[in-house]
């Protein structure tokens, strides 16, 4: 398929090449790429060269570097992926295609799903199925881009062409899945697949006697699947189930529903995963119900026949009338329906042969052998033709387009809901979304036209079904909680709008508009209160990308404001936000802190937000933000150790004393862990950015790292330990190229950023929360070295300035102890001059950035530990203590619960100890005029004071 060029929008292409270097490259273990190289796009992912892809719209002032152009060095960032390139090599994708298969009946060659949330038997019994596996592939995406390594592209070519085959066979009626069977051939149902077998009306025809006789293989045991069911609806009907309540066999006929059920109940359950004979036969004198060739249930009472019930709408095998009631998963072989009761020798018999070889022969009124091997229609072979047609439940997409690991009903469903549940419909959009993404990351890593082909038909599907839906409607979808949760299907969109150039795909993006939240928002109206954090962060990455395809303003302006209602009024200090997965009040912090706060979706997602927002307005606090998260949450989010199974991320991060994170939440295959694949594979793509004129080079992140900036043939090499340095030094290739470097001056960097190139200082006044620009003609060999100072600080919370947390530079660290109540902590004891307290603190030897604090450790919140942590803790300065020295008085406290301590340091950093004693004596002397303070005890604090040695 052609990728035409959006007006708005400017495709970037790399390529990796197939060249001398990259031969050798692969043979080392990866294969290396030449940024800015021209490359085609290929169907073939085997073929000579691979494009490399970004999209870059045009309204963007600064644009991000491909993946492939940003190498990670030695390192946390880079300790912490391969972690998760080991699962991304590991893990069986067949596994994840499990779902879709099945949804379209197809054998899923004995894969078994991940369960948790890809899994029938999960949350809300799978309903968000298949968003997982748009998570991997992206992150295959990323791990294929980030190191040109084959397996990861050939994992993804393995999942597309599933996918592509999973919507052919969607498009096309149900065929049968022929297996081994007790005889022969055997047609399964996929569990999953809500695939029946409809017979024809006249099947019973008014028979006054009547003997039912099947083969069959439970795959799994859930209660009320039916063998067949033959009624009208709830009310006239006759069945037999694998399992009733009990787990048992049960035949029912009635008339009047239910409550007149006349039954046959077995004994023992059916055996999973073997073949079972069940028989029942029926006159007008008793009914029996047979379990390989033995009566287990008889009743004289039971004397409804098919008589009785008169002509019947449907005759199913595998589906029940109920709706709630799960379609028979297993295999069938050998139906047959006979017009007498047959007797129990005769029943013994069919138990062991085929019915064409007993004395019974075939059935009368119906027979079915499921040896077929093709095709969706199944023999009669009782010299009837009532041939039988194999269909699903839902009948099938209403698009060609639709690809899901589910039916199309929670689409439908969605549209006539008025309220939200999320065990009917769970964000089927948002799925949607998933998919879409990893498709989409797909094609531009490897140029697979099928990943294109059907992320295409995908938002054909969509808008051909929102299209139709009055704007009411939509409004309505889009502002139910969990259920119209759409995720950043926008973003998405739209990059695809950017690729196909189809007007639709646009319009398509627009019906996603929730007009409510974007009006509050552009207005600056905070209405987050209530509001489900994860719901609607991505909504807001989604409007900016619409805000580049249309120019509409009111989207931008929507998505800044937004911004800000989060930054800082509900951020916790790792950079994470929401409690219990929802926003309360702004500004509301001490208030919110428990076990579930933090989602680790919300921390990716606020990322993704800011970066895109600083594409349009280059306001440092984005990359403030996105340093805490990033060197805070996310890094932490991740645990420190290899697994299989599971990628060992976090979905909640408790802010509550001595919590421990649990990496493997929930049931598993959870949004938190799906996110936490992609951001641990992708940890280097905001160090860099490039004004879209090439004239300036943004450091935004101090990490190790190579950039190839391919549009002024140069490379930096950026060289640190950084956080564990307190700065980095960054090494010029190529060249020669004229352009600005800015190195970002982090909000936190109050205690110096020094600059020097080969050795010079550089003039100027770099102001913390800014960026500091070098400009010059820059040559291979050149050298710069920023120099970053860590202070120690606290940061309080906003609605209690006693309740803080602890900072050294970017790192937040945390205190490790299994209390579960508020550590106690006083740090003004030896504060510095310059007011780091760090002086307070004392360092633990061979392990970088640990200290301990009166015998309590404290360590990186990065660290993917299992320790209890106190991320937050009570600040409590009983005594003023300078320089260790005790001046034995109390440390007195405002109203406000400002202490004369906390006025005092205030004023730092102080440029001798005459000035700190300037200052004290000042605030004291406040202090004793307004009472707070006596005079002696006054008089003591200042000699305290003057008396004592500081550290700088």
């Amino acid at each position: 398929m052609a990728r035409p060029l959006s007006r708005r929008t400017l495709l970037r292409t790399t390529a990796l090449a197939a060249t001398a270097t990259a031969v050798s490259a692969a043979a080392a273990g990866r294969a290396t790429a030449a940024p800015g190289a021209p490359g085609p796009s290929t169907n073939a992912v085997g073929a000579a060269a691979t494009a490399f892809t970004t999209v870059v719209p045009s309204a963007w002032t600064v644009r991000p570097f491909g993946l492939e152009e940003v190498t990670l060095g030695p390192g946390v960032f880079a300790d912490k992926r391969r972690l998760m390139l080991d699962h991304a090599r590991g893990y069986d994708v067949h596994r994840l295609l499990q779902v879709f298969r099945a949804n379209a009946g197809l054998s899923a060659g004995g894969a078994v799903a991940p369960g948790g949330w890809e899994g029938l038997d999960g949350e809300a019994d799978g309903n968000l199925r298949g968003h997982y596996t748009g998570h991997f592939l992206t992150m295959l995406a990323q791990a294929y881009r980030s190191t040109g390594e084959r397996v990861f592209a050939d994992r993804i070519g393995t999942v597309v062409g599933a996918l592509a085959e999973v919507r052919e066979a969607l498009r096309h009626d149900p065929a049968v899945l022929s297996v081994e069977g007790r005889f022969g051939r055997a047609a399964e149902q996929v569990r999953g697949s809500h695939q029946y077998v409809d017979l024809p009306a006249a099947v019973l025809d008014g028979s006054p006697a009547l003997t039912l006789s099947a083969w069959v293989r439970p795959a799994h045991g859930a209660a009320w699947a039916r063998v067949l069911d033959f009624g009208d609806d709830t009310t006239r009907y006759l069945y037999l189930a694998a399992r009733n309540a009990n787990g048992v066999p049960r035949f029912a006929v009635t008339t009047s529903g239910p409550g007149g059920e006349q039954g046959l109940d077995g004994t023992v359950p059916l055996p999973l995963d073997r073949w079972s004979h069940l028989a029942v036969t029926l006159d007008s004198t008793a009914g029996t119900l047979y379990v390989d060739g033995t009566a287990v249930a008889r009743d004289t009472a039971l004397t409804l026949t098919p008589a009785a019930l008169g002509p019947l709408a449907h005759h199913w095998l595998g589906r029940s009338h109920f709706a709630g009631d799960p379609v028979f998963a297993g295999a069938f072989e050998e139906v047959d329906v006979f017009s007498r009761a047959l007797t129990g020798a005769e029943i013994t018999e069919l138990a062991g042969r085929r019915a064409v070889d007993a004395s019974t022969g075939r059935g009368d009124l119906a027979s079915y052998a499921f040896d077929e091997t093709s095709g969706g229609t199944f023999a009669d072979a009782s010299g009837r033709g009532l041939d039988a047609t194999l269909r699903r439940t839902w009948g099938g997409p209403s698009h060609p387009g639709f690809l899901a690991a589910y039916p199309e009903t929670q689409f439908i469903e969605l549209e006539s809901m008025t309220g939200s549940d999320y065990t009917r419909v769970w964000a089927p959009y948002y799925t949607a979304h998933k998919i879409l993404r990893g498709l989409l990351d797909a094609y531009l890593a490897t140029g697979d036209d099928r990943a294109l082909d059907l992320a295409s038909g995908l938002c054909d599907w969509m808008h051909a079904r929102l299209s139709a839906l009055p704007a009411a409607t939509l409004q309505r979808m889009w502002g139910l909680f969990s259920s119209g949760e759409f995720g950043g299907v926008v973003e998405a969109v739209c990059d695809l709008h950017t690729l196909t150039g189809k007007a639709e795909h646009l319009s398509l993006a627009r019906l996603f508009d929730l007009d409510r939240l974007i009006d509050a928002c552009a207005a600056d109206t905070d209405v987050l209160d209530g509001l489900h954090a994860n719901q609607h962060i991505p909504v807001f990455t989604g409007l900016v990308r619409l805000h580049d395809e249309t120019g509409e303003e009111r989207y931008l302006t929507a998505a800044k404001n937004f911004w800000h209602m989060v930054v800082p009024h509900r951020t916790y200090g790792i950079g994470g936000t929401s409690s219990g997965e929802f926003w309360r009040a702004r500004g509301v912090i001490a208030g919110t802190i428990g076990a579930t706060t933090a989602e680790t979706c919300c921390a990716y997602n606020m990322l993704k937000l800011s970066r895109t927002l600083f594409f349009h307005e280059q306001d440092p606090a984005y990359m403030d933000h996105y340093e805490r998260a990033l060197y805070n949450q996310v890094l932490g989010s991740k645990q420190d150790r290899p697994d299989a199974e599971k990628p060992l991320v976090t979905y909640f991060v408790g802010l509550t004393p001595g919590h421990v994170r649990d990496y493997t939440p929930k049931q598993g295959t959870t949004c938190c862990e799906g996110t936490g694949l992609e951001s641990a594979t992708k940890y280097q793509d905001s160090v860099y950015f490039a004004k879209a004129d090439a004239s300036a080079l943004y450091v935004n992140l101090y990490s190790p790292s190579e950039l190839t900036w391919a549009a002024r043939g140069v490379t930096v090499t950026q060289t640190t330990r950084f956080p564990e340095e307190q700065g980095s030094t960054l090494t010029l290739g190529g060249g020669p190229a004229p352009f600005t470097l800015l190195l970002r001056v982090p909000s936190w960097a109050t205690a110096g950023f020094r600059v020097t190139v080969n050795g010079r200082t550089v003039p100027g006044t770099p102001a913390p929360g800014g960026y500091f620009g070098v400009f010059r003609t820059w040559r291979a060999g050149d050298t710069v070295r920023v120099l970053v100072p860590f202070r120690l600080r606290v940061e309080r919370a906003l609605d209690d300035p006693t309740l803080q947390t602890l900072f050294l530079g970017p790192v937040n660290l945390v205190a490790r102890h299994p209390s579960t109540e508020l550590l106690r902590c006083a740090l003004y004891g030896n504060a510095g001059l310059s007011g780091d307290l760090l002086p307070s603190l004392t360092p633990v030897a061979g392990k970088p950035l640990h200290h301990t604090l009166d015998g309590v450790g404290f360590a990186p919140f990065a660290e993917g530990t299992e320790e209890p942590t106190h991320a937050y803790f009570r600040r409590s300065e009983p005594r003023v203590v300078f320089g260790t020295s005790d001046s034995g008085v109390a440390n007195p406290a405002r109203g406000d619960g400002v202490t004369l301590l906390d006025e005092i340091w205030a004023g730092a950093p102080f440029g001798s100890r005459s000035a700190l004693v300037t200052r004290v004596r000042a605030t004291v002397a406040d202090w004793v005029a307004a009472g707070l303070l006596g005079g002696a005890d006054g008089d003591r604090v200042v000699r305290t004071a003057r008396n004592a040695s500081y550290a700088p």
